[in-house]
């Protein structure tokens, strides 16, 4: 047995896996057959899978020697873990891949021209441009009207002050603070529609040039030619 190497031995399980199915000497054959390797890396067909097998994992063959199943091995946790994340990036990266391609078949169906981006851009910009204009009006209204409460109040010198008025400055100072807030969102959003409608003319010139090019070479279907007579080759089983 010394002097037989793993090459032999491989081959030798082969023919007489080979040779048991020509002779029908298999009945557990027509439920089909395990063929596993185990740690020596020799080739085993049995008509039962041995529990290291099953930790090792293996494929179901049918009387013609097709696989007809794979039996994945057994993963430690630590295994399992890491290509529970895999999954997850695979994942991941398909569904960008799935939304980015939806992207694109929307972005090119939207528009013909760069001309109707802009104009997009333009359209969407309007309203919030609107407003904005709005609310710079409204503040200004509002800050005049503070000014004058507060030359009103000064007026009083060191007479009491109405409550009303108090009550009011106090009303408009928080409204000012709410309203630059508006401002700032209005002003954010602008600064995103730019983006966004300057990112989908980037990409939408991408795709036109994309689509522009010419198509490569195709791959040729000639077999490759037959080895010279001195050539040698080798098979690793």
């Amino acid at each position: 047995m010394d002097t037989i190497n793993k090459q032999q031995l491989r081959w030798s399980a082969a023919a007489c896996f080979a040779a048991w199915f020509a002779l029908g000497a298999l009945p557990a054959a027509a439920a089909g057959m395990y063929k596993w390797t185990d740690d020596q890396g020799i080739v085993h067909y049995s008509d039962q899978l041995p529990a290291d097998g099953i930790n090792k994992g293996g494929v179901v063959i049918d009387k013609q020697g097709r696989q007809v199943k794979k039996i994945d091995a057994v993963l430690t946790p630590a295994q399992a873990k890491a290509k529970e994340a895999e999954d997850e990036r695979q994942r991941l990266i398909a569904k960008g891949q799935e939304d980015k391609s939806r992207r694109d078949i929307a972005l090119t169906h939207s528009y013909t021209s760069e001309e109707e981006i802009d104009f997009a851009r333009s359209r969407a910009l309007l309203a919030v441009e609107s407003q904005l204009k709005s609310a710079e009006t409204y503040i200004a209204d509002l800050t005049r009207r503070q000014q004058e409460l507060k030359k009103d109040r000064v007026a009083y010198g060191t007479k009491p002050v109405p409550p009303t008025l108090d009550s009011e400055l106090s009303g408009l100072d928080e409204e000012l603070a709410r309203q630059d807030k508006v401002l700032i969102q209005r002003r954010a959003e602008i600064t995103a529609i730019n983006a966004k409608y300057e990112s989908d003319k980037l990409r939408w010139r991408e795709i036109r040039s994309d689509q522009g090019k010419p198509a490569g070479p195709a791959a040729s279907n000639t077999p490759p030619a037959p080895p010279s007579k001195g050539a040698t080759s080798s098979v690793t089983k």
